[in-house]
């Protein structure tokens, strides 16, 4: 079902590349003293490889929890996650640690940089959790490079500004080639120009490395940077942006 037939060429891009990641009738419920709460109600939704997605949704809409079943960092209460083909919604703690570390790069509000190492030091911090080629700190270089930081190796979080944080925390979001980039408010501890930079420098990510990002926000100038915007609302998709055809045909 969610593996492209080699050699079909019969069929348009569309219908033979399955989504990077489908959300499948997600439901959510958590217990609230006696009663219980529905925090997510039935969401359904794919996203395609190369896509920038903008997750939009007030405070109580079920966007944090949804984020984190996205990541492989909670469990559905029903329903269905398939994160590049493979089924991760029943999957062991030890299973799912894997699949986490090699197919999915978070960026967070705070950036969770570890204070005691430097720019270069955070980056590898992934690398040494599972099996991947060439040395850490090689691709640390590289990647550090990428976002614009390759004279800020040695600096530690505390020497950096928030953009330069922020930068750091992608760079290590990268670093084990994901397929997915999820960012939780990119842009929340950032000023405007530095959010503008930070958007800007997605968009280049993007362009250069073919990967797919989720961006959940309550900024509609980062919502308007994305290719496609679902906004939740009490636990359901209340609307959801379709994608540009002109695009789709690139």
């Amino acid at each position: 079902m969610y593996k492209q037939e080699e050699g079909d060429v019969s069929s348009s891009p569309q219908e033979t590349v399955p989504p990077v990641l489908e959300a499948l009738n997600i439901t959510r419920r958590l217990p609230l003293g006696r009663e219980h709460i529905d925090v997510l109600k039935g969401i359904t939704f794919g996203v395609q490889r190369g896509e920038i997605m903008a997750l939009v949704g007030p405070s109580g809409s079920g966007k944090s929890t949804l984020l984190g079943i996205l990541a492989g960092l909670d469990n559905p209460t029903s329903g269905q996650i398939v994160l590049d083909g493979i089924d991760i919604t029943h999957m062991s703690e030890g299973k799912l640690a894997r699949v986490r570390n090699s197919k999915v790069g978070m960026v967070f509000q705070a950036y969770n940089l570890i204070a005691t190492l430097t720019a270069q030091e955070n980056v590898e911090v992934p690398l040494y959790v599972g099996k991947h080629p060439g040395a850490p700190s090689a691709r640390a270089q590289q990647l550090l490079d990428l976002v614009g930081l390759s004279h800020r190796l040695k600096h530690r979080p505390a020497q950096l500004s928030g953009g330069e944080q922020q930068r750091v925390a992608i760079a290590r979001a990268l670093a084990a080639d994901p397929t997915l980039i999820i960012a939780d408010e990119p842009t929340g501890n950032l000023d405007r120009q530095n959010g503008q930079n930070f958007l800007k420098l997605i968009a280049d990510l993007r362009t250069q490395t073919r990967k797919t990002f989720i961006l959940a926000t309550h900024d509609p100038a980062v919502a308007a940077h994305a290719d496609r915007v679902i906004h939740l609302m009490d636990g359901v998709i209340a609307d959801r942006g379709e994608r540009d055809a002109e695009a789709d045909d690139e």
